[in-house]
């Protein structure tokens, strides 16, 4: 079994080496400084679930699709940074992400590799496509976009995992008004045509996050 420090290790050697092949002009010291400030980060005590768990089981989804992947790298640095500001009580999350890795790569990046960066992050808020125009860059953010809506697609008892996670991060939040903000959530996401973008993922997890979906209503209707 990997210890927390190990898998924090992996990830971070992950980090690097996604960044590493996009620019030589960036020195170990200075990737390890910003691997450790995506590590505070998701460290906060606010996060239950928007943790570097979260990214783990993103990267290990993503070893298996990169290979569709125009751009992996750009894509990878994406999904490391895309909930790197998570505050439960703020509704500009992802702006704040955007700009938290937009400060953190420039110096490094080219200006429209952070662009890049910065539009499929800010995807994420709503999870919505129509803001590209390029093929390749609408195929991979839809697979970044699937893969952030992946655990809507777990087997029951970890969507269940995932659902409580959730409410812990909204524990400021009252039952009644928790419901209804969450419902209002999920019955969104239902009323979307097809929850997943790509057909990996329609085909592996769109009838089982309906499901997952539907089960937790029944659940927040009780509350």
């Amino acid at each position: 079994m990997k210890t927390v420090s190990n898998k924090h290790d992996e990830l971070g050697k992950c980090f690097a080496q996604h960044l590493s092949a996009m620019t030589s002009d960036i020195l170990p010291k200075q990737i390890d400084r910003l691997w450790q400030d995506i590590v505070t980060r998701y460290g906060e005590p606010q996060r239950a679930y928007h943790t570097l768990n979260h990214i783990e089981q993103l990267l290990v989804q993503f070893e298996n699709i990169k290979h569709h992947l125009a751009e992996p790298h750009i894509t990878a640095l994406a999904l490391y940074y895309h909930d790197v500001i998570y505050d439960p009580t703020r509704s500009d999350n992802e702006l704040k992400s955007t700009e938290f890795a937009t400060d953190a790569l420039s110096p490094y990046l080219s200006t429209e590799q952070c662009q890049h960066i910065h539009a499929l992050i800010m995807m994420t808020a709503n999870h919505q496509l129509d803001t590209l125009v390029d093929n390749d860059k609408y195929n991979d953010a839809a697979y970044l976009l699937d893969m952030d809506l992946s655990i809507l697609g777990a087997p029951w008892p970890t969507y269940k995992q995932y659902a409580k996670a959730i409410r812990q991060e909204y524990k400021h939040v009252a039952d009644d008004s928790y419901r209804d903000g969450r419902t209002a959530v999920l019955q969104g996401l239902l009323a979307h045509p097809k929850l997943y973008l790509t057909d990996h993922y329609y085909d592996q997890l769109e009838t089982q996050a309906r499901d997952n979906i539907k089960r937790e209503l029944t659940l927040l209707a009780a509350l």
